[in-house]
């Protein structure tokens, strides 16, 4: 059942749905002009759907509308230039130079702009091939690009207005089913023979994907002007069902405490197991939902959670008999009791006749605007530049591949070099690295598959109809699993060639060959030319998190001292500290894929990380207690702790050379100055008692 609704996911998902519209945007006018004895002037359109393809990317409509018309715009007059100067391969060498610099520089402006620099990289790279355009002439040539690209655009926003909320419930359950991931690796801390240190690992690692997803989702919903100003009911079923998400992802959060210590007391009683399968299960909830979210159905529950939660409690209740203090596992277990229910108000959302209108909330605030000042291209004008650096690499080897394949008889395809150094090549070394490594792997068994094919089958309709497979594999897999993308790409491009009557074995060859070519150029660069380590950015990070905890923590002793922090202003905060520490946690991992030489203080980052993980997670759990407690339990000496713990904070962060940050003033409340000796306020003291040794835990690691 696991492995249907699986497969039945991918089918509704939206990366399929992205092959399925990819491939007919770029199949489509290669079979209508083949009927009409055109299919050289097909083939050209489809190279132009395909470059425009790259461009759109998954956010608001309005979003990808402007970029794919930017994009073919840049398409248009980049083959039309590269088919001007082709005949002359001294200016085609300075155009390689100077188009991949500038291009390449638009990524300071984001993922989009970024996409649109690659699309009009890999139509001057293909209009380099002079055959290509020898038939149709250089205006010709170009005027059909820009045909295929309006095409695609059109077909593309056209789905995009039929079924306006499909992409954003596609990418919400995605983002469930990252948050249950997250959820069953918080599971594992109730397992007493999992190792401790490989589950924060993974922890910090999977938070990183949550955040993306998170990301994404923010994208589609409140960029999107149908989605937040117009009371349709699907709409404001999806805010509130990704407004409760992203509060229960803070809830799982909160579920933190001192693990180890909780081993220690509790690893003899039957409580950790049990909350171990309850965590799991609470996961498979979360799975279902994202299921039947992207299945576009009404979701079902799995699980009564009731029973359980009454074992459980009477199991906690059994330990409190035998002497042991269960305090920290009635707290744990309330949080998980409040996770449960919001699951089941989640599920319940689908049952509703009708959504309550949405709080008067300025969602804009939530997701990221992308500045298109001139000034942010002028800023980075500079090697201090990591996009900088990257654009200069990028020129130097393209313009490299560029005349290996002039100078070397590597084939005459050649051109693939230089598109294998475009596609790998990327602003850090373990990105080049893993990318490499994935498209050589990908292109050997693709060319072997491919080869298989080709020889066993003759039938050029059964051909064509594995070239739609392989087209949708392709086109799928490119931005879930790029060595998949690359396995399916390669047959692909094969069976192409040899319906259009191409040498077979040739084929196989020089794509085999020159994608090894490539992949060497670009791996040897970015170790050699401006190489870009994380080390050196590192330290800028650092910063962002410690700012965004410091704020985050002070948002508990707002609430010591009496005071309820603005709901949108205290949903920016976290929102800072998931951003910031997904941030820290991705660089973190890219580190570890760089040489072993460049990895500097590798053991006292990681420990860096970890508990800064661990401050933003004792901290929702602050937050999380606090909303339960009464105001009487907090005294003098709560204040003085969280005061302490933000001094402290606000020093590392001025040792770190951030200059302009201001510490926040505490109001001290008319509150008890003898401390309060109820169990709640034993616990909660214990617990910014934590957050203060966990801080001087990272003061000790000055050596970074």
């Amino acid at each position: 059942m696991k492995q249907s609704r699986e497969i039945k996911s991918f089918i509704f998902g939206q990366y399929f749905t992205d092959g399925l519209r990819i491939t007919i945007g770029v199949l489509l006018p290669s079979l209508i002009f083949y009927h009409l004895n055109l299919l050289s002037v097909g083939l050209t359109i489809s190279l132009g759907a395909v470059c425009i393809s790259i461009a759109d990317t998954q956010g608001p409509i309005n979003h990808k509308r402007n970029g794919m018309l930017y994009c073919n715009i840049l398409v248009f007059l980049t083959a039309l230039l590269t088919g001007l100067l082709n005949r002359y391969p001294v200016l085609i060498g300075l155009e390689i130079l100077v188009l991949c610099f500038l291009y390449s520089m638009l990524s300071v402006y984001g993922n989009r702009a970024s996409s649109i620099g690659t699309a009009a990289l890999l139509i001057m790279i293909l209009t380099i091939d002079q055959e290509a355009i020898s038939s149709n002439g250089v205006w010709k040539h170009s005027l059909y690009i820009l045909c295929g690209g309006i095409w695609y655009m059109i077909l593309s926003l056209s789905l995009s207005q039929i079924r306006p909320f499909r992409l954003a419930q596609q990418a919400m359950g995605e983002c469930i089913r990252e948050v249950a991931r997250y959820v069953k690796l918080k599971a594992d801390f109730y397992d007493i023979h999992s190792d401790f240190d490989e589950n924060y690992k993974k922890l910090v690692a999977q938070q990183v994907i949550v955040h993306e997803q998170q990301d994404s989702v923010r994208e589609l919903l409140f960029k999107t002007r149908i989605m937040v100003k117009e009371s349709t009911p699907v709409g404001r079923l999806l805010i509130v069902v990704f407004v409760d998400i992203v509060d229960l992802f803070e809830q799982t959060m909160a579920t933190h405490y001192d693990y180890q210590a909780i081993r220690n007391t509790f690893g003899k009683t039957e409580s950790l197991h049990e909350f171990n399968r309850i965590i799991i299960k609470m996961a498979d909830e979360l799975e279902n939902l994202s299921y039947y979210i992207i299945s576009n159905d009404k979701p079902q529950p799995l699980y009564d959670f009731r029973p359980e939660l009454e074992k459980l409690k009477a199991g906690i209740d059994k330990t409190e008999e035998s002497g042991i203090n269960v305090l920290v596992l009635k707290k744990i277990l309330i949080n998980v009791r409040n996770m449960l229910n919001r699951v089941e108000k989640i599920y319940a959302y689908f049952n509703q006749q009708q959504i309550s209108n949405l709080t008067d909330v300025d969602y804009s605030k939530f997701v990221s605007h992308q500045d298109y000042d001139t000034k942010i291209l002028k800023e980075n004008f500079s090697l201090k530049s990591s996009v900088f650096r990257h654009s200069v690499r990028v020129s130097l080897m393209c313009f490299t591949g560029f005349l290996i394949s002039k100078l070397f008889p590597v084939g005459y395809h050649s051109y693939w070099i230089l598109l294998t150094i475009l596609v790998i090549l990327k602003p850090a070394y373990s990105l080049t690295k893993q990318r490499n490594i994935e498209r050589v792997i990908g292109t050997v068994i693709g060319g072997l598959l491919g080869a298989l094919i080709l020889y066993l089958v003759k039938d050029q309709t059964s051909r064509f109809i594995l070239l739609m497979i392989f087209m949708v594999g392709t086109y799928s897999f490119q931005r879930l699993n790029y060595i998949v993308s690359v396995l399916f790409m390669t047959p692909y491009i094969l069976i192409l060639f040899s319906i259009l009557g191409a040498n077979n074995i040739n084929i196989v060859k020089e794509r085999v060959l020159d994608t090894f070519i490539g992949s060497f150029v670009a791996l040897i660069s970015s170790f050699v030319v401006l190489p870009n380590w994380e080390y050196y950015q590192l330290k800028d990070i650092m910063k962002d998190v410690l700012i965004a905890n410091y704020n985050y923590l002070y948002q508990v002793a707002q609430k010591l001292s009496g005071k309820t922090p603005d709901i949108t202003s205290f949903k920016l905060v976290r929102k800072d500290v998931y951003v910031s520490s997904a941030n820290l946690g991705s660089a973190f991992q890219r580190m570890l894929s760089e040489p072993k030489s460049k990895q500097q203080n590798i053991k006292d980052i990681h420990k860096f990380v970890v508990l800064n993980h661990m401050i933003s997670s004792y901290t929702a759990t602050l937050i999380m207690n606090l909303n339960q407690y009464e105001s009487t339990i907090a005294d003098i000496s709560h204040i003085r702790m969280i005061r302490k713990s933000l001094y402290s904070l606000s020093e590392l962060i001025k040792a770190m050379g951030v200059t302009d940050f201001k510490e926040l003033e505490i109001n001290v409340p008319e509150i008890a100055s003898v401390p309060n000796r109820s169990n709640d306020s034993k616990l909660l003291y214990e617990q910014l008692e934590l957050v203060n040794k966990l801080i001087q835990d990272i003061q000790k690691l000055n050596k970074i």
